[in-house]
């Protein structure tokens, strides 16, 4: 596999990571400099911990995961869209929640890399350098997570409750999505 399939392989997967981050960034007031660093260490880091988790794993427990994937990321996102959605339509000025803990952190860190764990198994498969591919993984999801912080942070500050309802439908279309490709098509 070469440097350009891994980075397409790492754009793709990043993608879920740069819309929760671009939500994410909506939800801010005043963009601090720490909020795209911490978007980068989350979605980046649990990008690469998935294709590791999966690579070291193996086919057998990927399979008992990947019946329920896309019902697990289909859930968190739908539940962090439903609550931007409703924080959007409270009084029309939603209050921001530049919430970057744990608590809210973990839930769209695992729903956007929870398909990554496929990823690892696949490049077990291919006989590939785990640590190389989770370091191209991990840095490319890194780099669009902190640019959607940023990108969000700068479109939410002059429509901010359009852009929360809006941000809100997007993460739920995606959950919906992931469950379709996964229900329907599969």
């Amino acid at each position: 596999m070469t440097f350009v399939e891994l980075l397409l392989i790492a754009i793709g997967v990043s993608m879920d990571a740069f819309a929760v981050s671009i939500c994410k960034g909506i939800s801010v007031g005043t963009l601090r400099p720490v909020y795209p660093f911490k978007a980068a260490i989350w979605f980046g880091g649990f990008q690469a911990l998935m294709p590791l988790a999966g690579y070291f794993l193996g086919v057998g427990f990927a399979d008992m995961v990947s019946a329920v994937d896309h019902w697990i990321a289909f859930a968190l996102l739908c539940l962090i869209g439903a609550n931007m959605i409703k924080d959007a339509s409270t009084d029309g000025n939603p209050s921001p929640n530049p919430d970057f803990s744990f608590r809210t952190m973990l839930p769209g860190a695992v729903a956007t890399s929870i398909d990554a764990f496929a990823i690892g198994v696949s490049l077990a498969l291919f006989k590939i350098d785990i640590w190389y591919a989770i370091a191209v993984i991990g840095i490319t999801t890194a780099l669009f997570s902190a640019a959607g912080v940023y990108i969000g942070s700068r479109f939410g500050g002059r429509f901010r409750s359009k852009a929360t309802l809006v941000g809100g439908i997007i993460l739920c279309f995606i959950g919906i999505k992931i469950l379709i490709e996964h229900t329907l098509l599969s």
